[in-house]
């Protein structure tokens, strides 16, 4: 028996199958790009970095003014397909934590936060880049959020301030450009 070919119908199958076989392709992780679509590098010394970046840059971009007290500064930039991620960390003596928080003029009063969060998933600005642990694996952290939107093109800042000893506590700071 011959049958009669419906007109379209080769057309509509072959359509078909290269929809199915692009879906396919991307959920094997085959979609011939860079392979970083939505993912994260868990590695902090991978791509995108900034180098040559400096504590100044990162704070006049983060429209925060470093205290003259501040040692043990350090800061990083990494650029981002859409917004960029700063950080910026220094150890500030006691007594000059507190002023210096209140010149962020934080939206809300930070919590104390007693205990480390369990172990998550690796920010996509860890200040593992800087030597340096990441606050939510600390106790006792005082945190917040600065600003979201902030002023000038910077999204969002968040703080943390981790006590080191009676003397000193080390300032993080965390902004999207």
């Amino acid at each position: 028996m011959i049958r009669a070919r419906r007109p379209g119908r080769a057309p509509a199958l072959a359509m078909a199958a290269v929809v199915l076989g692009a879906l396919a392709a991307g959920c094997s992780g085959a979609s011939g790009g860079s392979g970083r679509e939505g993912v994260r590098s868990a590695d902090p010394g991978t791509s995108d970095w900034v180098e040559g970046t400096t504590a100044e840059s990162v704070a006049r971009t983060l429209h925060v003014e470093v205290p003259p007290t501040a040692t043990q500064t350090a800061a990083a930039h990494r650029r981002g397909f859409q917004d960029d991620g700063l950080i910026l960390s220094f150890v500030l003596p006691a007594e000059a934590v507190d002023p210096f928080l209140t010149q962020l003029k934080p939206e809300q009063p930070l919590r104390l936060r007693e205990q480390p969060f369990a172990a998550e998933a690796t920010p996509a600005t860890p200040f593992a880049r800087l030597g340096l642990p990441e606050p939510d694996s600390l106790p006792k952290v005082r945190e917040g959020q600065v600003c979201a939107p902030c002023k000038g093109d910077l999204n969002w800042l968040k703080v943390a301030v981790a006590q080191i000893d009676e003397q000193s506590s080390r300032v993080y700071l965390r902004g999207v450009d």
